[in-house]
């Protein structure tokens, strides 16, 4: 393994087979080589990037049939803020006790990612596997859950915490960029950016 340092792919899988977040960082060495590692890069690194690898739900600990199928259909659910629909299909994934991912929709950048994995312009949309399901019907979403394997009931043990929610098109820090962020003052209550609305334009529920 040349120098100690992971292929990509490997590292990638390493990193998700941990089921945690972890930094993955990207540069270029002075004689041109872009460098993937784990690891923070040298001084004498140049464009340093620097991003999350988020994981999908753990089956640590979970029992047999339920691990089984978040391995073989994982589910991912995207949401958008004030959405009443999300939050029942939030409520119905936790009540039957389905290990979830889940993603926030709110910019053209997030809209556009979710326009990737199959989604349109109906909250919430979620992936089961290869099954998506766009806009909430709770018989149709349980059907699918069932044919992907997940438990007719709950078998999470009580301490399970589904990962925190995070951005459907999470953005790559720069070392300088995150240099700036790190030592801009802490915002004050007149710092505050106005609500930014119900929805992203042209969403339904």
């Amino acid at each position: 393994m040349k120098n100690g340092l992971l292929p990509l792919s490997l590292l990638i899988t390493l990193l998700v087979s941990t089921h945690a977040h972890a930094q993955l960082y990207k540069w270029v060495a002075p004689d041109g080589k872009i460098t993937y590692s784990d690891t923070p890069p040298p001084s004498s690194a140049k464009k340093v990037e620097e991003k999350s690898v988020a994981s999908g739900p753990s089956t640590v600990g979970l029992p047999y049939e339920l691990a089984q199928a978040v391995k073989s259909s994982p589910v991912t659910l995207y949401t958008t803020d004030k959405c009443e629909a999300c939050i029942d299909a939030r409520n119905l994934l936790t009540t039957r006790g389905v290990p979830f991912a889940e993603k926030t929709v709110n910019t053209n950048e997030e809209i556009a990612r979710l326009k990737q994995v199959g989604g349109d312009k109906k909250l919430p949309f979620a992936t089961i596997g290869s099954q998506k399901q766009s806009g909430f019907n709770s018989e149709l979403w349980d059907t699918a859950l069932t044919s992907a394997g997940y438990p007719a009931t709950s078998q999470l043990p009580k301490t399970y915490r589904n990962p925190t929610p995070e951005s459907a098109a999470p953005k790559a820090k720069t070392a300088e960029a995150k240099a700036a962020v790190d030592s801009k003052p802490a915002a004050t209550p007149t710092d505050t950016l106005p609500a930014t609305g119900n929805a992203p334009p042209g969403f339904r529920f």
